[in-house]
């Protein structure tokens, strides 16, 4: 594996965008879903999130996994402050959140004791849409415990368990199997990875060319119905990857695309929140009837999630409920760092 001085440190633009990128898209495909289902019938943003099926979350851990090298070595303590409890805050705090939203739902058709039970199950089987982080931190744990043995076999072992396609019904190790390979990917090939994103921005117009290309290939192997195949899914999620790391490379390169860059900085604020306003949304337009088109309808509701995810954030900003954000310094193990929000890279 490459030194970690190849690594750069602190924001890199195009990481940004790369990840404002992954959770726009993460939001589009719930709500479009969502959408979807609740109208019975489909729009013109499915087929969108279709196309970016295979490379959307393989993506996201890839870039979670890029800075990896340059904390790999710290001590315990402070490696599972930032990269085990950090997340485990959030998760347990925001997953009660969705379940107390959810409650009443519940509460209609099953018992106290039901409840309460699915509740603790949520403490070991990822609640709603929070999944991403609860695997991070699991992820985290693994390389680092593995970071002795040869990168090749890990990554060879990561390959072997995505191909395997493995459903289990439990997400946990499901997810873990289908997963893991690409953020590992991003840890052991980061400054390979930080050099693709240089020659992107070195040669554009090779680039884009090469960009055009992988989406004319990426269509037609998933609208040809063969995305799923073993094999085939890692390497669409792989070269996908490249592909949204070339892209964002590109962007990074003009202040056209801020907002999406302002998006990639505030990720895990977006992830945590986006539910809230997307449903309100969703419910909204459907008994409106306010916009007839599911695909229109779609934008608007991703759009909601985006932005009053972003509002919440911006309107706890300095009161008591900042804690919905930041973690508060009582649940540090270690010496709290300068930055109060911790990105989820």
């Amino acid at each position: 594996m490459a030194q970690q001085a190849e690594i750069p440190g602190g924001r890199v633009a195009w990481v940004d965008y790369a990840k404002g990128f992954c959770i726009v898209f993460v939001v589009m495909m719930h709500s479009t879903l969502g959408v979807g289902y609740a109208a019975g019938h489909e729009g013109f943003l499915h087929y969108v999130v279709e196309f970016a099926r295979p490379f959307r979350m393989p993506d996201f851990f890839m870039i979670s996994g890029l800075f990896l090298p340059l904390v790999i070595d710290r001590p315990w303590r402070t490696y599972l402050d930032r990269k085990v409890a950090h997340f485990a805050y959030f998760y347990i705090l925001w997953m009660t959140i969705q379940f107390a939203v959810k409650a009443p739902a519940l509460i209609a058709d099953n018992s106290p004791a039901e409840i309460a039970r699915l509740y603790l199950l949520s403490f070991i089987d990822p609640f709603g849409t929070l999944w991403f982080i609860y695997l991070l931190p699991i992820f985290f744990v693994v390389i680092r415990l593995t970071c002795g043995l040869p990168p090749l076999a890990v990554w060879l072992a990561g390959a072997a368990l995505q191909t395997a396609q493995i459903d289990t019904g439990w997400m946990v190790p499901d997810a873990f199997a289908t997963y893991f390979v690409y953020i590992y990917t991003g840890y052991v090939l980061a400054p390979r990875i930080f050099r693709l994103a240089e020659a992107a921005q070195r040669w554009p117009w090779l680039a884009g060319g090469c960009l055009l290309l992988w989406g004319l290939l990426e269509g037609m192997v998933v609208f040809g119905g063969y995305s799923k195949l073993p094999l085939v899914s890692l390497a669409l999620a792989l070269f996908g990857a490249c592909a949204v790391i070339a892209a964002a490379a590109l962007m990074a390169k003009s202040d056209l695309f801020r907002p999406l860059r302002y998006c990639g900085r505030h990720s895990i604020v977006i992830y945590l929140a986006f539910f809230l306003p997307m449903a309100a949304t969703r419910i909204l337009m459907l008994k409106s009837g306010l916009i007839a088109d599911v695909g229109i309808m779609s934008a608007v509701v991703t759009a909601a999630g985006v932005i009053g995810s972003l509002a919440l954030f911006w309107a706890v900003r300095g009161t008591p409920l900042r804690f919905l954000f930041e973690r508060p310094e009582a649940f540090w193990l270690s010496p709290k760092p300068r930055l109060a929000l911790q990105p989820a890279e």
